[in-house]
């Protein structure tokens, strides 16, 4: 990415709180918020980290000159509209997460920050939908595409549920690559 490049960013929304109505809202604070924003599918899967009701999670992509910390900050608000409070434990049910994935082709390691997302690689809930979303943008330390990542992925050990009747989702729902 030049040093005029726009950066694209790709965010994971999950809840499993009132998951349709939370995403509903968290997808039109979104779309406020970064003009132009589109959206994977919605998918639901198992709470992953603590027993819970399961997830519904989507990713959304947009452009924005925004630095990331100012985009967490965004997002930080999305969530605390959603009603997420700030001191629940980390492992728990969530009313709203909204997690950078991608920041353009940005590494970063620094305290609070840490792109691209370490995790993003181990999820379902996360590579699944960016697959849907982005299979061609190439993660910037694997080296390979998401599509790729997501063809190599153990979905059988990460069972993703496509939703197929989501409010605020213009596109049918799809299994995200091959």
């Amino acid at each position: 990415m030049g040093p005029d490049a726009v950066p694209e960013v790709y965010v994971a929304a999950g809840s499993n709180v009132a998951p349709e109505e939370n995403l509903a809202r968290a997808v039109a604070e979104l779309s406020r918020e970064f003009p132009g924003a589109r959206f994977s599918p919605w998918y639901r899967n198992r709470a992953v980290g603590f027993e819970g009701d399961d997830f519904i999670n989507l990713v959304t992509g947009f452009s924005t000159a925004l630095p990331v910390r100012r985009v967490l900050e965004r997002l930080h608000a999305i969530e605390t509209a959603c009603g997420r409070g700030r001191a629940a434990p980390r492992w728990a049910p969530r009313t709203m997460d909204l997690d950078v994935l991608l920041y353009g082709d940005l590494v970063c390691h620094e305290p609070g920050l840490e792109l691209p997302r370490p995790d993003l690689l181990k999820r379902a809930y996360m590579l699944g939908p960016l697959a849907a979303l982005a299979p061609e943008m190439v993660h910037p330390v694997a080296g390979l595409t998401i599509g790729e990542l997501w063809r190599r992925f153990d979905r059988a050990a990460h069972p993703l549920e496509p939703l197929t009747s989501r409010c605020c989702d213009p596109h049918p729902p799809r299994e995200p690559g091959p």
